[in-house]
C-alpha cells in the first residue's frame, strides 16, 4: 500500500497523474496510442507494451506488427488490444502518441518504419523510441535531430551505440551520458538501469529511486515503454509523463518484492497489474 504521506508527496511531484478522472468521459478522453514493433518471433514485446499501456489508463491501444501476414488476429488474454500491420498505422487516424521499437527487428522494412516515424516527429507528434528503434537510429548515416516531444529509452548497450562509445564509458558517468544523449538527439533521454537517469533537452536531469534487480528481466523495457507511451497519450504533461512512468515501473517492482514476488523470477507481465493498482491508489479523490 502507498502511505498517505507518500500520496501527498506524489501529488506535488505528479499533480496530473494523481488527479481523479472526470465522471463524464469516454475512451477518447484518455487518448489513443499506436505501438509499432513485433517482427516475427518478437510479437510478445508489443503485447507487453500494449497491455501496460491499457492498464496504465490509455483509452485505446493499436498495435502495428512488423510482419506479413499477421501471426495472430486476437490476443485471448487481452482482447481489448487492436491488432494491425505496422504500415497501416500511418494511413489511419492521427493517434495521441506513438511507441516504436519493441521487437521491431532491423530489417529494411524496420528501417523504413523508423524513417516514417522521424517524419511524424518533425510534424510535432509525440513519440517514444525504444529497443531496435534505437539500434536503427544509431546506424542512420545522417545526424538525426528528433524533438522535445520525443523520448528515447536506451539501456546501457543501446546508449553506447547511439553515442558511438562503450558501455564502460556510459556507466562511468550515467547522468552525463544521459545529458549528452538528450543534447545529441534534441529529445528526452531515459537511460535505463540501476537508478534510471532522465535527462531533459534543456540539460536538467533526475535520478529515479524506485526499482530493484527484479526489473532485469526480458520484457521489462517493453512494459516501461507502454507505461510512458500511455501517459503521453493521456495528455499528461511531457516531463510528468516521463518521470511518473519511470517511477511507476520501479514502484511496481518494489511492491511486488514486498509482496513476496521476486526479485528472483519476477516477470515483466507481473509488473503491469501492479502499475494499475498503484495508479488507482495514488489518485486523490
Amino acid at each position: 500500500m502507498i502511505s498517505q504521506n507518500e500520496k501527498n508527496q506524489l501529488a506535488d511531484l505528479f499533480p496530473t497523474v494523481t488527479q481523479p478522472r472526470p465522471e463524464e468521459s469516454h475512451k477518447g478522453t484518455f487518448g489513443t496510442l499506436n505501438i509499432i514493433g513485433g517482427a516475427e518471433t518478437m510479437s510478445g514485446a508489443c503485447v507487453l507494451a500494449g497491455t501496460a499501456a491499457l492498464k496504465s489508463g490509455c483509452g485505446k491501444v493499436i498495435i502495428g506488427f512488423n510482419q506479413e501476414p499477421l501471426a495472430i488476429q486476437l490476443i485471448d488474454t487481452v482482447p481489448e488490444l487492436m491488432l494491425s500491420k505496422a504500415s497501416r498505422l500511418f494511413e489511419g487516424e492521427l493517434p495521441s502518441a506513438w511507441v516504436i521499437g519493441c521487437g521491431l527487428g532491423i530489417s529494411v522494412e524496420a528501417v523504413n518504419l523508423i524513417k516514417k516515424i522521424i517524419n511524424r516527429i518533425h510534424q510535432g507528434e509525440k513519440v517514444l523510441i525504444d529497443a531496435d528503434g534505437l539500434n536503427i537510429l544509431a546506424k542512420l548515416p545522417d545526424k538525426i535531430q528528433l524533438s522535445d516531444k520525443t523520448v528515447i529509452t536506451p539501456h546501457v548497450k543501446e546508449a553506447s551505440r547511439l553515442l558511438q562509445t562503450d558501455s564502460k564509458s556510459i556507466q562511468s558517468d550515467r547522468s552525463g551520458s544521459a545529458r549528452v544523449l538528450s543534447s545529441r538527439y534534441g529529445c528526452w533521454a531515459v537511460l535505463k538501469g540501476h537508478r534510471t537517469v532522465i535527462a531533459a533537452p534543456d540539460g536538467r536531469t533526475w535520478i529515479n529511486e524506485t526499482g530493484n534487480s527484479g526489473l532485469a528481466t526480458a520484457g521489462s523495457g517493453d512494459v516501461l515503454s507502454g507505461i510512458i507511451g500511455s501517459l503521453l497519450a493521456q495528455d499528461i504533461p511531457l516531463e510528468e509523463a516521463i518521470r511518473a512512468g519511470v517511477w511507476l515501473h520501479g514502484k511496481a517492482a518494489d511492491m511486488l518484492v514486498a509482496d513476496g514476488i521476486g526479485p528472483i523470477g519476477l516477470t515483466a507481465h507481473e509488473i503491469i497489474d501492479y502499475v494499475r493498482k498503484i495508479r488507482n491508489q495514488i489518485t486523490h479523490g
